[in-house]
């Protein structure tokens, strides 16, 4: 037997502005509120779906440095370099990670300055 995972949770100042900007970028839908974070996740599976869901948590304290988790995102219905742009036009932000420029992925901020890819392979 195996576990998998269900659940990121993602502390933050603003739960309301990065689900909405989470909910735009993955297509996903709120699922519940309870005290003052917010679940968000796939239109279809919800909790315990085979996709993990996301938890905004609510924090006070500010994020310092990288992340030692980020998430990564794939295309799925158009080119990277559109997704870029959709993405930018959202709210993401380009960071530096220390990269060197000839990645095949894009590093990323949300608004609030979690850190994440943009990969080049497309998934369905």
């Amino acid at each position: 037997m195996a576990c998998r995972i269900t659940e990121l949770v993602l502390d933050c100042r603003e739960p309301e502005k990065l689900a909405s900007f989470w909910c735009e970028i993955l297509d996903f839908v709120e699922l519940e509120r309870e005290d003052g974070d917010i679940a968000i996740g796939p239109r279809e599976g919800g909790f315990g779906g085979l996709q993990p869901i996301l938890i905004l948590s609510r924090t006070d304290e500010p994020k310092n440095g990288k992340l030692r988790l980020h998430l990564d995102v794939s295309v799925t219905d158009r080119d990277q370099e559109a997704e870029l742009e959709r993405l930018l036009a959202a709210g993401a932000q380009r960071a530096d990670v220390g990269q060197s420029g000839d990645e095949s992925w894009y590093v990323l901020a949300d608004p609030e300055g979690n850190e994440f890819c943009l990969l080049q392979e497309r998934v369905s």
